[in-house]
This record gives structure tokens, sequence and C-alpha cells, in this order.
């Protein structure tokens, strides 16, 4: 009888093979089915998703170009601010902007969320800052300032999602809308950025905007490629 449930284990809980097998016998390895983020690895990836976004907005900001979410209407109003002879810094207005947002962070997903988001919110108002005496843009054509800038901003985002981080702002929202009332979150993203870039069409040249959205498409396009839950499943 104890050879017969023997035999049935064994059939249900197959050994480990290959690299499996490998990585069980070794003691101090996660277990492949453990699929978490260690803090050092979540830090790193966080720092580097945010370097990621930071240098996106920095071209952008050097062809006088914009996006969606906060960090286009952080733009936005450092332009507006600009033609009335008023200083802005992105950064500055950045995290101001996203500090009413941290609590649907906290509502959407928990505190760790809220603390990531946090986190990134304030390096890429740092590092965004930062580059300009580092990298001086004198001259770029708006078309690959939107290129890199999707490229880029998208594979930074990518990086903050894998990680349970974002950039704040509307999306933040988006989540609390459609956990509540079913509402998409990509609706509700849609409308404020389109609202945004009505707006910009008064405040920038016609061919700016034209540009700008091609940025926006870019990055969104980057991202509906590879945010893949199916693919990707590491927390």
């Amino acid at each position: 009888m104890r050879a017969d449930i023997n035999a049935d284990l064994k059939l249900r809980c197959p050994p480990p093979t290959g690299r499996r097998k490998r990585l069980v016998a070794r003691p101090g390895l996660r277990h492949p089915d453990d699929k978490h983020y260690t803090r050092l690895e979540d830090a790193q990836g966080l720092l580097i998703a945010c370097a990621q976004a930071a240098l996106g907005i920095h071209l952008l900001r050097a062809a006088g170009l914009m996006t969606g979410g906060t960090a286009g209407l952080a733009l936005l109003l450092t332009y507006i601010a600009q033609d009335h002879g008023i200083h802005l810094t992105f950064g500055g207005i950045f995290f101001a902007i996203n500090i009413p947002f941290y609590a649907f962070a906290y509502k959407a997903r928990g505190i760790g969320f809220c603390l990531k988001s946090l986190a990134s919110v304030t390096l890429v108002s740092l590092m965004a800052e930062a580059l300009k005496p580092f990298l001086h843009v004198d001259q770029i054509h708006p078309a690959v300032a939107a290129l890199l800038f999707g490229v880029s901003a998208g594979v930074g985002l990518l990086g903050l999602f894998r990680h349970s981080g974002s950039l704040g702002g509307v999306s933040i929202v988006a989540l609390v809308l459609q956990d509540r009332f079913g509402f998409k979150a990509g609706w509700t993203q849609t409308i404020h950025d389109l609202g945004l870039f009505l707006i910009a069409f008064w405040v920038l040249p016609l061919g700016n905007v034209g540009w700008s959205l091609l940025g926006a498409v870019i990055l969104n396009a980057v991202i509906a490629f590879n945010h893949r839950r199916d693919w990707y499943v590491v927390t």
C-alpha cells in the first residue's frame, strides 16, 4: 500500500529536472515558483526606470514638446510660465502636482505602491533637473526627440510597472475609478490626455503639438506591446 502511495506522489509531483533541479538543490536560492523581487532588486530596478523616464523627459523638454499625464501637465505649466517671464522648473512642478495623488495610490494598491510611487516621482523630479548641467541639448529635431522620448520613457514606465511603482497622477485615479466603478483605466487616462493636448494647441506651435502626439503614441505602443502580465509575472 505504501509503495502505491509513493508512486502516486511521484506522478503528481515529479522530481525537479535540469535548471529547476540545480536551483532546488543549492541552498540559499529562491524556489523558481517564488517569483518576488528582493529589496535590492526593487531598488535598482526603480532607479534605472526613473533614469530612463527622466532622460526621455529631458529630450522632450529640449525640443519644446509635451506628453500626457502629470508629466505633460508639468511641462505645459513651465512653458506657460516662460511665456510670462516666470522661471519654474519641471521637477518642482511635477513633484508638487503629484502630492495629492498619493492618498489615491494608498487606496488603490496599498502602502507599498504608495511609497514606491512617491520615491519614483521624487527621483524623476530630481534627475530631470540634474541632467540640465550635464547633458546640454542645444539642437534636436522634434521628430527625433519624440521618438527617443517614447522609447526611453516607455521602457522606464515598464520598469516601474514591473517593480510595482508608478509616476503617480491620473493613472492612480484611473485605477481607483476602475476598481470602484468599473470604468476602464485606459479611458480615464485618454480623457485627461485629450483635454491636456487641447490646451496645448493654445500654448505650443501646431507642429510641436503634432510631434508631441507622435511621442505619446510611441510611448503607449512600447507599453502595449511589452506590458504583459501573462509573460512577466515577477512582483
